[in-house]
């Protein structure tokens, strides 16, 4: 029997990401440990759901380190601990400085098609709505590895929804988050079957052996 993935879920909100993961554990259909999962903060809905699980939890608010160094530091430093083999970033709102233990090692998931509507404040509800302004007739997910910068890490796979006229922030975020609950579990069986193999700022899904 293979070993489980182990990865580290990072969050700053409600965690339905987490879920989707604990959900798809429990049926079977994703084969991953989870032995930490770190909050930006106090209090969050997601540290919640992972109390609720039974899954070990750590708070790293930006607010207690001196530097952004020593915050980088602190987390990755918890993921050592737990044996990590990925780290997944789910509605996780801080910067992080990739150390090079970890590249290839952590992943992203973005609400929409990446290069289009990411960096700095380019999230949750802001990244729906600049969508729906620009007048685009499809959105989606990227899913994309880490690097030291906000959603320009080389892209892993994406899945596309459409736009509808009538749509709002909050419908088509709906809508998106579906393909989302498909796209990061795709990808983190990919790499436990270390399909992904990074050229460049290409992601090649290998085929299966």
């Amino acid at each position: 029997m293979p070993t489980p993935l182990k990865i580290a879920v990072l969050l700053s909100g409600s965690g339905r990401t987490l879920q989707n993961f604990i959900d798809l554990r429990r049926a079977g259909e994703l084969d991953v440990e989870i032995p930490i999962v770190i909050g930006s903060k106090l209090n969050l809905k997601g540290l919640q759901r992972a109390a609720d699980a039974n899954l070990p939890t750590a708070i790293a608010d930006r607010r207690q380190f001196a530097s952004s160094a020593d915050y980088c530091d602190n987390i990755f430093n918890l993921c050592d601990q737990a044996k990590i083999d990925l780290i997944c970033l789910a509605g996780w709102l801080c910067l992080l400085h990739l150390p090079d233990r970890y590249k290839g090692r952590a992943m992203n998931i973005h609400p929409a098609l990446l290069p289009a509507f990411g960096g700095k404040g380019m999230f949750g509800h802001h990244v729906h709505q600049a969508v729906i302004d620009h007048g685009c007739k499809i959105s989606g997910c990227t899913v994309h590895f880490l690097d030291s910068a906000y959603d320009t890490g080389p892209i892993i796979l994406q899945r596309t929804c459409p736009v509808l006229d009538d749509d709002t922030a909050d419908t088509l975020a709906d809508r998106v988050f579906n393909e989302e609950l498909i796209a990061y579990p795709q990808a983190i069986r990919l790499f436990a079957q270390n399909r992904l193999s990074i050229e460049g700022r290409r992601v090649r899904v290998l085929s299966e052996r």
